[in-house]
């Protein structure tokens, strides 16, 4: 990687915050091995030791195009807002899947059962996809937030650079020529309110809505000349600033040339007729027929429009590619010497590896069955050998890396085990005792009053009998599995908080975003059994529960002699003892973490009036039709706005009362 003095200073961070001397020496040493030519490393944070900061300070010094892959949209979306705040004037762009909800296309021979393909795309969700790549064409000092979507099939970069309408201030252009190449990009004329993929003409300004632009641009000629461009609010019609120049690119990823059309459809066709000859030999007439159909109609919807339902099927031939060539990607986007930052890598690597298989085994039937050509396989996720051979310059970032990470880095691991606040690890204590539940009893009622308590076991039954059972004891429970719906669990959890009840119990406590500082004890049920929830790395995750109270303990009983267990509480001691010996050296005073109690819809009146409504509520149909336009219009809100917390706690709302017009009417 090259030497950040060697090139033009890109990226400004901008932070509130001071970095730390165990931040800085982190940052110091994975730059300086990433200059030195090590290509992979482990970054081992634990929780509240500033990660993302640190990330923001490797960036910056690095000074190279950066990609940042997450786990899933929610965590996205809060690195999104995080590395936007820090890098307020660069371009930091965000990339997960565009769907609000997606059914794929699928299947099932048992039952002779097709189920197509069903979406709902977010237009605000598929813009950001756009302009993180427009950005990535355009400039170096971009940072792209993303999913594992990063690794699925879209159009090639040089189809995107070829086709764009580069237009600057002073240009001499003929409009009628550049309103025709507005629509061979896909763009469509509007009279109306201008949208997203619409231009209109009013005189001598001509207005576009480039599908990757929050707002659309007008071009002010005089003659043929241009000489004012710049955004403006679509609603108002102000100016929003001016440009000297912009870039126009295709209206999505899977938009060709029509010599690029032409072509593939020949090699569709030809690929056809191998298939329908192929089904005949076979004695399988029913499947030829079913294809020649499917496929003819696809090519027609091409040949006139451009597009099809399920045009990606065809990005073998669309992209010129050759059968089995990998994908053209987001990775593909990036320059060479980009740098790779892998978040929570214990859980984002595994996903990263298993979307091939799960997508060929789907696709494969699909093929099989004469519903798609066997090129349809080549419309894919990249395997996780073309994604290592793609990725570059990656640092792992974990509190707890797994056993890949760690040997793909060649052991280079860097720790940053120190909180800010001086909050130690909580307290590890192992029981064998004879009656488990007996003695979890006798240490819940030592601390409930004061504090909370989290108790996980292996099974949704074992946690169900075992709130019966502290429930018959006195305590007030409740318990916490992936049976209870999105908008119970953040109540149960906002009960917790507020001491309406004193013990949670669940299976796996580990989701992000779960803050809990009331909790000081954490309790694991059969924690010696080894597997996926009583692995190190698991146990570690529960641990960090308790580690937001000042007096956070852990109780596991089992077996400490069990590999995991014994790996787990290693760990934890040496986390423990090095902020221990921080904090003497630097006069820290520890202190529980304070954090206000406030559910995801604490502040959304709209979402608290819904709740409260009951069916009585509803004397007519009219009213619940009303309710349920009102909210879908809301969850659109919330979803463009990247609040996928909300959008998803409204859509539950909208479904349950979409069943109660089902009832009801």
């Amino acid at each position: 990687m090259r030497s950040a003095e060697t090139d033009r200073r890109m990226f400004g961070l901008n932070s509130p915050y001071h970095i730390t001397a165990a931040q800085q020496t982190a940052v110091d040493a994975i730059v300086g091995n990433f200059r030195r030519g090590c290509s992979k490393q482990v970054l081992l944070g634990v929780t509240g030791s500033g990660k993302t900061f640190t990330m923001a300070q490797i960036i910056a010094k690095l000074n190279v195009p950066t990609l940042v892959l997450a786990p899933n949209k929610t965590l996205a979306a809060q690195l999104f807002g995080e590395f936007k705040g820090f890098f307020p004037n660069d371009r930091v762009g965000y990339f997960i899947s565009y769907y609000d909800y997606y059914q794929p296309e699928a299947f099932v021979p048992q039952r002779n059962l097709y189920i197509s393909k069903e979406v709902s795309i977010n237009p605000e969700l598929e813009r950001l996809r756009l302009d993180a790549t427009r950005n990535l064409l355009e400039a170096r000092e971009t940072i792209v937030v993303a999913s594992v979507s990063a690794i699925y099939s879209i159009g090639a970069p040089e189809d995107f650079l070829e086709q764009k309408i580069r237009i600057a201030v002073g240009d001499r252009v003929e409009r009628k020529a550049l309103l025709d190449q507005f629509v061979k990009l896909g763009y469509s004329r509007s009279h109306d309110l201008i949208e997203s993929g619409k231009f209109r003409v009013r005189g001598q300004i001509v207005e576009i809505f480039p599908t990757s632009e929050e707002n659309p641009l007008r071009l002010v000629f005089s003659n043929d000349v241009i000489n004012r461009i710049g955004p403006f609010d679509a609603i108002t019609a102000a100016w929003l600033g001016e440009k000297r120049q912009v870039n126009i690119f295709p209206i999505n990823f899977f938009f060709y040339r029509e010599a690029r059309l032409r072509e593939a459809l020949v090699r569709i066709g030809a690929e056809l007729e191998e298939r329908l000859t192929w089904f005949n030999a076979r004695g399988q007439p029913d499947l030829a027929e079913r294809l020649r159909q499917r496929t003819r109609f696809d090519m027609e919807m091409l040949e006139q429009f451009g597009h099809c339902p399920g045009i990606e099927n065809y990005s073998l031939y669309l992209t010129g590619r050759r059968p089995g060539e990998a994908p053209y990607t987001l990775l593909s986007f990036f320059p060479k010497g980009y740098l790779t930052i892998i978040d929570e890598s214990h859980v984002t690597v595994p996903q990263l590896n298993g979307m091939y298989a799960g997508d060929r085994s789907r696709k494969t039937k699909l093929v099989d069955f004469g519903f798609r050509l066997p090129s349809a396989l080549d419309n894919r996720p990249l395997n996780f050998p073309e994604i290592a051979e793609r990725l570059q310059n990656v640092l792992y970032v974990s509190a707890t890396p797994a056993p890949f990470e760690i040997g793909d880095s060649g052991n280079r691991v860097t720790n940053l085990l120190v909180r800010p606040t001086g909050l130690i690890d909580p307290r590890v204590v192992v029981k064998t005792a004879d009656d488990p539940v007996q003695d979890m009893l006798a240490e819940i009622r030592k601390v409930i009053g004061s504090s909370r308590v989290l108790v996980t076991t292996l099974t949704k039954k074992m946690a169900e009998k075992l709130a019966d059972f502290l429930t018959l004891q006195g305590i007030r429970c409740a318990y916490l599995h992936s049976e209870i719906k999105a908008l119970d669990r953040v109540k149960i959890i906002r009960k917790l908080r507020q001491g309406e009840f004193d013990v949670l119990i669940g299976i796996n406590l580990l989701r992000e975003g779960l803050d809990l500082p009331e909790v000081s004890l954490v309790i694991i049920l059969d924690a010696d059994k080894e597997g996926f929830l009583r692995s190190a790395t698991s146990l570690i995750q529960t641990f960090g529960r308790a580690s937001r109270h000042i007096d956070g303990k852990v109780i596991l009983y089992g077996d400490a002699t069990v590999r995991s267990v014994r790996n787990a509480i290693a760990e934890s001691e040496r986390r423990r003892n090095y902020q221990i010996a921080y904090n003497e050296e630097h006069h820290i005073t520890p202190a529980s973490v304070q954090s206000p109690i406030k559910d995801f819809h604490d502040d959304d009146y709209w979402l608290k009036k819904s709740e409260e409504a009951l069916p009585s509520d509803f004397k007519n149909r009219e009213a619940l039709e009303k309710e349920i336009k009102k909210l879908t219009a809301e969850m659109k809100k919330m979803a463009a706005s990247l609040d996928f917390k909300n959008a998803a706690l409204l859509r539950d709302r909208v479904k349950a009362l979409k069943n109660l017009l089902i009832e009801m009417f």
